[in-house]
C-alpha cells in the first residue's frame, strides 16, 4: 500500500492510496479532479473508488466530475451532501479494494455526517494508515460546526484515540505549525511540542508536508488528545475531559485570529456617500 500525498487548494490534501500488486487505486477527498488524474496517469493505476470524509467543497468539490470522466468510479460517503455519492457507508462497515483493507469510522460533529477512513494490508509490515479529514490534525482537532464537544471527545479518545499506536495519521489540512504554536501556549514546558514545532517550520520553510504523523506522536504534543494532563487543566481552569475539550476549542478558534480590516475601496466609498441611497430607510 503506497500512499500520495498531494496538496490542492490552499492548504489541502487529497490522498491517492495504491494497491501496488493490482495497481488499483483509491482516492480520498479528490477536490481537484485534473490534479488527481494527471497522478493516476503518471503512477499507471487505475482509480477505481473515492472515499469522501465529509462534504465540504474543498473536500467533495471534484466528485462529480471524477464520476462524468470516470464511468463506474464508485464514491463513498457518510452523509447525502455528498456530490456524486453511490455508497453510503455507516460505522465500522469494512471495504476492501484488492489487498486493501478499510474500516470506516464514524465521527460526527465538524460535520454530523464526518467518515473517518482506516486503512491497512494484512500480513504487512507497512503500519496503517487513518485518513482523519477534519476530526484529527497534526497538533490539532476540527471546529466543531455541525456537533459537540462531547461528540469529538468520543472521536479522539474512544474511536482514533483507539487505533494501534503506530497508524499514520493523514489529514485534510496542512496547519501543523499553527496547531503546535498554540499548543506551546497550552503547555509552554513541553519539549516535545518544541521539537515538533521547530521542524514543522522547518518543513513548512521548504515547501514539504508535515504528514503523516503518529497517532503514537499525537499523545505527546496534541493538547486535543491530552485532556486528561495536568496541564491541560491548569490552562482551562477544568477538570472534566470533556469540558477541558470544550475550553480548548474556543481558545483555539480565536488563538491569534487575524483582525479583519476594512476593505480601503469600501470604506472610500462610504466617506463618499455612495451607499447612502441604500442605507436610506424606506
Amino acid at each position: 500500500m503506497k500512499v500520495k500525498v498531494i496538496s490542492v487548494l490552499e492548504d489541502n490534501y487529497m490522498y491517492l492510496v495504491i494497491e501496488e500488486s493490482t495497481r488499483d487505486a483509491v482516492a480520498v477527498d479528490a477536490a481537484v479532479p485534473k490534479r488527481l488524474l494527471e497522478i493516476v496517469r503518471k503512477e499507471e493505476v487505475v482509480l477505481r473508488a473515492v472515499l469522501t470524509t465529509h462534504h465540504h467543497w474543498d473536500h467533495a468539490r471534484g466528485n462529480e466530475e471524477l464520476a462524468r470522466l470516470c464511468p463506474g468510479l464508485r464514491v463513498y460517503g457518510a452523509d447525502e451532501r455528498i456530490g456524486a455519492l453511490t455508497h453510503k457507508v455507516t460505522h465500522e462497515q469494512e471495504l476492501t479494494f484488492g489487498a486493501i483493507r478499510v474500516r470506516c469510522l464514524f465521527t460526527p460533529c465538524h460535520t454530523s455526517g464526518h467518515m473517518c477512513y482506516f486503512m491497512w494490508e494484512d500480513g504487512s509490515p507497512d503500519a496503517p494508515a487513518l485518513f482523519s479529514g477534519d476530526t484529527l490534525f497534526v497538533g490539532g482537532c476540527g471546529k466543531f460546526f455541525e456537533g459537540t464537544a462531547e461528540q469529538m471527545y468520543t472521536n479522539l479518545t474512544q474511536i482514533l484515540g483507539a487505533l494501534p499506536k503506530e497508524t499514520k495519521v493523514f489529514c485534510g489540512h496542512e496547519c501543523t505549525v499553527r496547531n503546535l504554536k498554540f499548543a506551546l501556549k497550552v503547555e509552554p514546558e513541553n519539549e516535545i511540542v518544541k521539537k515538533k514545532l521547530a521542524w514543522a517550520k522547518q518543513r513548512d520553510d521548504e515547501d514539504l508536508p508535515t504528514v503523516p504523523s503518529t497517532l503514537q506522536e499525537e499523545f505527546l504534543y496534541n493538547p486535543f488528545l491530552r485532556v486528561t494532563e495536568e496541564p491541560l487543566r491548569k490552562f482551562t481552569g477544568k477538570t472534566d475531559p470533556v469540558e477541558v475539550l470544550r475550553t480548548l476549542r474556543a481558545e483555539r478558534d480565536n488563538f491569534k485570529k487575524p483582525k479583519e480590516r476594512p476593505n480601503p475601496q469600501a470604506m472610500l466609498a462610504f466617506d463618499w456617500g455612495l451607499f447612502s441611497p441604500f442605507l436610506e430607510k424606506k
